[in-house]
């Protein structure tokens, strides 16, 4: 009758903490997310710790992201400034493939305007509004 008796109260002592703990532990799927992130200079890279894409600002104060294939090659470069944005997609032979312009007005350093150009086998083929 001891032994019965010491049974049930070790499996009520068990349920007691068991559900205590079921209580207090928060499920381990919910995780905190941080509001804010902040860095210089976001890179990512392979499982070799090659550097496959960068976003940072340039001293010049422009953002610029740029994205390479394996061996390194600058592949895609998105770039935003104060005197406008461009995209840059590059072929199989790292030449430009396509590259967006948008600038209302040209400077002495970038005299292009807003452009769409094209590079293919058959030729170049600009774009302007």
């Amino acid at each position: 009758m001891k032994t019965q008796r010491l049974a049930l109260l070790l499996t009520a002592i068990n349920l007691v903490v068991l559900f205590y703990n079921l209580v207090q532990v928060e499920p381990s799927t919910a995780q905190t997310t941080a509001q804010t992130l902040r860095a210089r200079v976001f890179e990512l890279v392979d499982d070799r710790g090659l550097v496959r894409s960068r976003l940072n600002v340039e001293s010049g104060g422009e953002v610029v992201l740029r994205m390479t294939d394996k061996n390194g090659t600058i592949r895609v470069k998105l770039g935003a400034g104060v005197d406008g944005s461009g995209l840059l997609l590059a072929d199989e032979t790292a030449e430009v493939g396509a590259h967006i312009l948008s600038r209302r007005t040209g400077t002495a350093e970038r005299p292009n305007t807003t452009s769409i150009t094209l590079v293919g086998a058959n030729g170049r083929r600009v774009i302007r509004p």
